[in-house]
C-alpha cells in the first residue's frame, strides 16, 4: 500500500538556471526567517503600538508562508505520508503523557 500523498510533479529544466521549485522554494526559506526574526522583535517591542505593527506582520507572515507552502503541495513540490491512526493514537498519549508530568 503507497501511504504517500502527493500532486504530480511538473518537468522542471535542470542545469545552472534557477527553475520554478528554486524559486518558491527560496520565497518559502525568506518567509521562515522573516518569522522567525518577527517573533524576536515581538519578544522586544517595549512599545505597545510598535508591538501592534509587529504582530500585524507577523500574522500576514506566517499567513503568505502557509499560502506557499499549500501552493508548493499542489504543484507536487511537497509529499506527505499518511499514517496509520495507531501512530497517531500512540504519539497522542505519550505527549498527553509527558504533558501530564508537567503539571
Amino acid at each position: 500500500m503507497n501511504n504517500k500523498i502527493s500532486n504530480p510533479k511538473p518537468n522542471l529544466p535542470t542545469g545552472m538556471a534557477l527553475n520554478d521549485k528554486d524559486i518558491i522554494m527560496s520565497l518559502l526559506t525568506c518567509l521562515k526567517e522573516m518569522e522567525k526574526n518577527y517573533v524576536y522583535a515581538l519578544e522586544e517591542a517595549s512599545n505597545e503600538l510598535l508591538y501592534n505593527k509587529y504582530k500585524d506582520n507577523f500574522l500576514a507572515i506566517i499567513q503568505m508562508q502557509r499560502d506557499v507552502y499549500e501552493t508548493m503541495f499542489r504543484l507536487g513540490f511537497y509529499e506527505l505520508e499518511a499514517q496509520d491512526k495507531t501512530k497517531i493514537s500512540e504519539k497522542y498519549n505519550m505527549l498527553n503523557q509527558e504533558y501530564s508530568s508537567l503539571q
